[in-house]
């Protein structure tokens, strides 16, 4: 078994990522007073005020300046924090809007990307049984496609931007929760710019009640727990290990948008999802299989 796949910490961290994902369409809907770039922007804000609570808690600070020395560490930061900031937005904006079948099938499609990308840059190869894992799980989510009715643009550019910040955040040196300080530090002033353009007062950029106030300062920790986890899962685990778990999230998400908030789930979705979830039960049988081997 590959040494990025020892690390049972890396795997618990993935489960614990895509599964608060997965139910944050349900915390989105809250906070549907305000546009998706604004949410977005509370987001980037209050993220970088816990992650800067936990840093000063643990004295990291000295060693997150150090590592913004480098100019490449920079680049490789605002790259990855590009990426985040469109993958947030697309996301939010399609759950505020009724799409968030859509936005489950672009969770979907991620993996594969993953594992492309994983194929690509990494090395990573596939044996017989996750050739047909993945197989399954194509199968799965090309029986969704035509439900979407036109391209499904939404679905495909948050599995691009997602897969690529996974690279990114591979590619770079910063941990976890150095990283995504150092992408939210470099957000947070684009982020007060975009508040001040479009609200007239701080009470108004903060919702006008202490109600949406709250709903909007706890958008940090709805963003920075699950980021912790996945970003320390995609330093630990090989990207197609990632990409399968992933299926968590969206399996969630999909359920919340069909039984909660009432999205069409047509019969050609349905067999999508047990196509999907045999591909999940003969990839884990595989990654078993091979544990027990000396």
């Amino acid at each position: 078994m590959s040494p990025m796949n020892r690390h049972p910490s890396g795997l618990i961290a993935a489960v614990c990522a895509f599964s608060l994902w997965g139910v944050l369409p349900l915390y989105w809907k809250q906070i549907d007073f305000m546009a998706a770039p604004s949410i977005v922007a509370h987001r980037t804000i209050w993220s970088l005020v816990i992650l800067g609570i936990i840093l000063t808690a643990r004295r990291e600070i000295p060693s997150l300046v150090a590592q913004l020395r480098s100019p490449a560490a920079i680049g490789w930061l605002l790259v990855s924090g590009s990426l985040l900031a469109a993958n947030w937005i697309l996301y939010v904006w399609a759950t505020l809007n009724e799409r968030i079948l859509e936005g489950s099938l672009g969770y979907y499609l991620n993996p594969f990307f993953n594992m492309l990308f994983g194929a690509i840059w990494f090395g990573e190869r596939h044996n017989r049984p996750q050739a047909i894992a993945i197989a399954l799980a194509l199968c799965g989510v090309i029986i969704q496609l035509p439900t979407a009715g036109t391209f499904p643009w939404v679905a495909f550019t948050l599995a691009v931007t997602f897969s690529l910040y996974a690279v990114v955040k591979k590619r770079g040196s910063a941990g976890s929760r150095h990283g995504l300080t150092a992408e939210s530090a470099l957000l947070t002033p684009i982020a007060l710019i975009w508040l001040c353009w479009q609200f007239n007062s701080p009470a108004a950029a903060l919702g006008g009640s202490w109600t949406h106030a709250l709903w909007l300062v706890g958008a940090g920790l709805a963003t920075t727990a699950p980021l912790l986890f996945f970003g320390y899962a995609a330093r630990n685990i090989r990207l197609t290990t990632l990409g399968m778990v992933q299926f968590i999230g969206p399996t969630v998400q999909l359920f919340i948008g069909w039984k909660i908030y009432g999205e069409p789930m047509p019969l050609a979705s349905i067999l999508s999802f047990a196509l999907i979830w045999a591909a999940i039960a003969v990839y884990s049988w595989d990654g078993i299989r091979r544990l027990k081997q000396p």
